[in-house]
């Protein structure tokens, strides 16, 4: 992924809490952008400059052991799957906190990964020009999930 030029509207400007018609062209144009500049995805950040999500799904940071994705501000939806894992990971014991992220602390984190209905839980293997992985967390993350999805309580 790499940063877009490209930001999120906040819910003055645009309806920010719905899979909306208006919003897709803003994030066709990220998905340009970073493809350009060879990237499958990109990083959006609010009109404040705060990480809200990637342009096709929501965003999680871990740092030290610790998860952190965006605090929902009204400026990007709020999955279910996002919602599903953050509490899949703390009912694992995972420490997972939702603040306000800025581009700086992608730059250090330690694992990047995505969640959203197509993908489910997805590692981001590059941002910008540094090389990323499966982390520990990243894979626990996605265990959890299908777990769940396989078991009764995921029909």
């Amino acid at each position: 992924a790499c940063l877009s030029s490209y930001r999120r509207p906040s819910p003055e400007t645009a309806v920010t809490d719905a899979k909306a018609a208006a919003l897709y062209p803003n994030v066709a144009r990220a998905l340009v952008e970073a493809q350009a500049k060879g990237f499958q995805n990109a990083v959006k950040l609010d009109l404040n400059g705060n990480v809200a999500e990637f342009a096709t799904a929501n965003l999680f940071m871990v740092k030290d052991g610790v998860v952190y994705t965006p605090a929902p501000n009204g400026t990007f939806l709020d999955g279910i799957t996002k919602r599903r894992v953050f509490g899949l990971l703390e009912e694992d014991g995972v420490e997972v906190v939702e603040t306000r992220l800025t581009w700086s602390d992608l730059q250090g984190a330690d694992e990047l990964f995505s969640t959203g209905n197509y993908g489910k839980v997805t590692a981001c293997t590059r941002l910008e020009e540094r090389t990323l992985g499966w982390g520990p967390v990243t894979t626990r993350a996605r265990d959890l999930y299908f777990d769940f999805a396989a078991s009764e309580g995921g029909v």
